[in-house]
């Protein structure tokens, strides 16, 4: 049993603390705070939580705290998880690991030092869709992989958002924002990428946000909200991935995986579930194919609860630092590609984490 700090109780909160509390047994939620103590009294009231600290400083010095959960805003993550680790506590954040890889490789580096384990979102690929596809991968049912693509096409997040402004600013665009869940998707099925790509650009420099409570203001746009990848993968396959938040709708898919048997339609890696659908050499269509693991349903934590079980067993965690500082230089690969107009061969490398296997009892790691 581990216990868990919660750092942030705003609106992601709600799914961890659901399912910490009903869901992942090896899990106990020792106490929360927020900036806002309205949200943290809230969250005690609603889930039976005992402590609620006046804010993350008396959390860290909590000795009864074993792993620090990290559900700030991207641009406070950084702050939040690196004074978790030089308090001694193991560290599980929200996407992305830090708002650039320089704050990515900082975090990483005092977790070394420190012998503490970092993981993190997105642990959506742990799921029964993205770790079916692992498996079809795997066991050559689309043959030798040549490449893949994925699309992530919205027209922003003013319109509906309570408070939007953080998505375009520094640590925000939809790159860092959704590239996390397409990239980790990637990287777990097809491994490590060896260099990088892209072209960027800000397609509108102010946005008026029409949403409550802050219909009518202006946003003054900083990053760039247009964003193309290439990837070169070490197995040899190349990958293209397309984020934008200017775009009003498409027609493409989220992710596909094309290999010298067939074609694999990747579900939304937001989210745990399916569909998952294959056009196999000599078909005439896409079928649907069966989801062969568990955790089709909203099982955020889950990458959480194996890094718990990771930490008592002394093994890698499948949603590991490792991972998140891959991806993290992904992204910075692509801008800092664009604004040289070069190629960028990652320094950072991954090994693909291990595949899922059915648990004698949901919601608990054996190993």
């Amino acid at each position: 049993m581990k216990n868990i700090g919660f750092v942030g109780c705003g609106d992601i909160s709600g799914i961890y603390l659901e399912n910490i509390t009903n869901l992942y047994k090896d899990l106990f939620i020792t106490g929360v705070c927020d900036l806002i103590p309205e949200r943290s009294e809230k969250a005690a009231k609603e889930f039976g939580i005992k402590k609620v600290y006046k804010d993350m400083h008396e959390l860290f010095a909590d000795p009864e705290i074993d792993i620090v959960l990290n559900l700030t805003r991207p641009y406070e993550h950084y702050d939040v998880s690196i004074a978790a680790l030089n308090a001694g506590k193991h560290l599980y954040t929200e996407k992305p690991l830090g708002a650039s890889f320089d704050e990515a490789e900082k975090i990483m580096a005092l977790a070394k030092e420190k012998n503490l384990y970092v993981g993190g979102a997105p642990d959506t690929f742990l799921g029964a869709g993205i770790q079916t596809c692992r498996k079809l991968i795997d066991d050559g049912v689309i043959g030798e992989v040549f490449g893949a693509s994925a699309y992530m096409v919205c027209r922003g997040h003013e319109t509906w958002h309570p408070d939007p402004e953080f998505y375009y600013k520094y640590g925000g665009g939809p790159m860092l924002d959704m590239g996390p869940y397409y990239l980790t998707a990637l990287v777990s099925m097809l491994g490590a990428v060896k260099t990088v790509t892209g072209m960027t650009k800000i397609s509108l420099g102010e946005r008026l946000i029409t949403s409550q409570p802050k219909n009518g203001t202006v946003i003054k746009v900083d990053v760039p909200t247009y964003v193309t990848g290439i990837m070169n993968f070490k197995s040899g396959a190349i990958g293209t991935i397309f984020t934008t938040f200017d775009v009003h709708t498409a027609q493409v898919p989220r992710i596909e995986i094309y290999g010298s048997e067939g074609t694999l339609c990747v579900p939304d890696p937001n989210f745990f579930e399916g569909p998952v659908r294959l056009y196999a050499a000599g078909d005439d269509k896409f079928v649907e194919e069966k989801l062969l693991f568990e955790y089709p349903e909203n099982s955020r934590g889950l990458g959480l609860a194996d890094m718990a079980k990771a930490i008592e067993s002394n093994r890698k965690a499948r949603a590991s630092g490792e991972l998140l500082i891959h991806v993290n230089e992904i992204m910075a690969g692509f801008h800092k590609a664009s604004d040289m107009q070069t190629f960028i061969e990652m320094q950072t490398t991954v090994e693909r984490p291990e595949p899922m296997s059915a648990p004698k009892t949901k919601g608990i790691f054996d190993i």
